[in-house]
């Protein structure tokens, strides 16, 4: 094996073959020649340098990685299949005065991707109204019933943002009816792209950009650097200022932390620059929101952009008005901001009591019923189940039984019920709902290999859940195998300090492709804990020579380690995540606990 090579990793690591939620420990395999090239080139410790090589960082690349800017990273945008056909349509339709409108998805990505267009046209001297289908009504992603009202509102141009890709009969019926559409997308596609002036989205089969784990606004910000190009190349500039994009990064981050995409590459200087603009908090509506959450101002994180803000932007589209959010990103009009902020903050709440409640009643159908311990995937239902929430709630299952989930609410008066599945890493659980709707068990179906959602008829869910059973039962088992918690470093719970926190921090922002540090700790024991509301478990986690660190595991009371965190016991493996702690301006560190092993459990 060569020596840069990341070696295999081991089979083991502090002894855990088999943590009370099954899995088992190994460390993150790192390659030493890498590791010792970026102790040597950054000055860094080897427990960080090491954690750097685990994240497939290149000796090379380090300097980049620790401080990424657009200028190393920035792609050119006449790399991405359509872009240079999508500028021309959307800047002779701009010269020529003709009516532009978006059309935008209601979840973050989409409210980010239609606010950065409208703040771009703004600065242009112009405006783009912006149409956001109603969840409940019109379902995902552009239709004919949409096209022909924004026909009759007077559109001459439609840009999608975060959908359309995949819209082939509605952008068929545009082209009938003489609307042109330019779609702006990131999402998986399958054959080739609808009929539009242009079809602009990193994961076509044929764009060779390389950029596919963009978010659909981190595609638009490349699209308006590609306008700002050609509009500079027609002198469009010469008696106005060119917009300055820098500005916006805030909101191509929050659609690519929202989204949950691979920090990697260019992605991931998105992410980093965004976060220190949106740390001036000049984004009236971000700002609002920030406000209305009970959150003080300060330097930005990805927990502020996926945990604070993002829920109640999505609230909008999963229970109340669908443009809230992209309303919100997109005015500059501060008094807008705060009612806007405040409503979506309300509904939040709202939000949360549904989830809470519907997630409480899925968990309880399911363990009657037992099928979490014998099927390869868990299908559950209930009635007049939210159907903006059964995404969130089948996630949350998933974590809970690490195994694929379809969480369906069905209405009582049409026996139609809608869906939405989590997978586990392993389980290609979009293809089993496409092969479902191709064999006739679903109305409509499909999704991605983590992801997917459906509509069925509530009669033949108990068929669904055979069928998922049969498909996914080779997969599932495969990937039960293979499910391993991995760690960066063994550490004392005196180690657990500020500098140990803020020294990994320069590995931030973390999220796919960057994962979280993961520390674990040997025989300690769990002192003076408490079960609280919402079933988390809160204790001091002490080791062998009498150190101590704080520690909290979420939703965990009923579950085994919840059990063993309760019952004091000692002599525990526990691995997770080291997190500041600045409650009342202190500056301490709190450990979240992700897994708890019992080695007299070990089997």
């Amino acid at each position: 094996m060569p020596d840069g090579a990341p070696p295999a990793a081991p089979e083991t690591f502090a002894g855990v073959t088999r943590s009370l939620s099954g899995r088992r420990w190994r460390q993150r395999p790192a390659s030493s020649a890498v590791t010792r090239a970026h102790m040597q080139s950054l000055g860094l410790a080897e427990p960080l340098a090491r954690a750097l090589a685990a994240r497939g960082v290149a000796a090379e690349q380090g300097a980049d990685y620790l401080k990424p800017t657009l200028r190393a990273l920035f792609p050119d945008p006449s790399c991405f299949i359509d872009m240079d056909r999508a500028t021309t349509a959307i800047l002779d339709a701009f010269q020529r005065g003709a009516a532009i409108h978006i059309f935008a998805d209601y979840d973050v990505d989409g409210a980010s991707s239609a606010a950065l267009l409208v703040r771009w046209f703004r600065a242009m001297g112009g405006g783009a109204p912006i149409y956001v289908p109603d969840r409940l009504t019109e379902g995902y992603g552009p239709s004919a019933l949409a096209f022909d009202r924004l026909k009759a509102s007077g559109a001459d141009l439609v840009v999608t943002v975060d959908c359309g890709a995949a819209a082939h009969t509605a952008l068929e019926h545009a082209a009938a009816i003489g609307l042109d559409v330019v779609v702006i997308d990131h999402h998986m596609m399958r054959g080739g792209p609808p009929p539009a002036l242009a079809v602009v989205n990193p994961n076509r089969p044929d764009c060779g950009s390389g950029q596919g784990n963009l978010a659909a606004a981190g595609v638009v910000f490349v699209l308006l650097a590609a306008l700002n190009r050609e509009a500079r190349g027609r002198g469009l500039f010469s008696d106005k200022p060119q917009p300055d994009l820098r500005q916006w990064l805030d909101l191509a981050c929050m659609g690519a932390v929202c989204d949950v995409t691979g920090l990697t590459g260019f992605n991931r200087a998105l992410v980093a620059l965004g976060l220190e603009v949106m740390s001036g908090w000049s984004n009236p509506g971000l700002a609002a929101l920030l406000k209305a959450a009970g959150a003080e101002p300060g330097p930005a994180t990805a927990n502020h952009a996926g945990f604070i803000l993002g829920p109640r932007i999505n609230a909008g589209g999963r229970i109340g008005r669908a443009d809230l959010g992209a309303r919100l990103l997109s005015t500059d009009d501060p008094e807008e901001a705060r009612q806007l902020a405040e409503e979506l903050d309300a509904l939040n709440l709202a939000r949360r009591d549904i989830e809470r409640l519907a997630t409480e009643e899925a968990t309880a159908i399911v363990e009657r019923s037992g099928q979490h311990l014998d099927r390869a995937a868990v299908v559950v239902s209930g009635q007049d189940w939210h159907p903006g929430v059964v995404g969130v709630i089948a996630g949350r299952l998933r974590e809970r039984w690490r195994k694929p989930v379809v969480v369906i609410g069905v209405d009582p008066v049409t026996g139609i019920g809608k869906g939405s599945g989590r997978s586990q890493p392993g389980v290609n659980l979009g293809a089993a709902i496409q092969a479902a709707f191709t064999n006739g068990l679903l109305l409509a179906g499909g999704g991605h290999a983590m992801a997917a959602g459906l509509t069925i008829e509530a009669d033949r869910i108990p068929e669904l859940a055979d069928w998922l059973d049969a498909q996914l039962r080779d997969q599932g088992e495969a990937a039960a195998a293979e499910d391993a918690l991995e760690i960066d470093a063994l550490i004392d719970p005196g180690a657990a300090t500020r500098t140990l926190v803020d020294d990994f921090a320069r590995l931030a922002p973390f999220g796919p492709g960057n994962p979280d540090p993961v520390f674990a700790f040997d025989h300690v024991q769990a002192r003076e804990p408490v079960a609280m509301k919402g079933g988390h478990v809160r204790c001091r986690l002490v080791g062998v020579d009498g150190s101590s660190v704080k520690a909290i595991m979420w939703r965990c009371a009923d579950l085994p380690a919840g059990r063993s965190l309760l019952s004091g016991a000692g002599g525990l493996s526990v691995a997770g995540r080291l997190k500041p702690d600045d409650w009342n301006g202190r500056r301490g560190v709190q450990f979240e606990i992700e897994d708890v092993a019992d080695p007299r459990m070990a089997g």
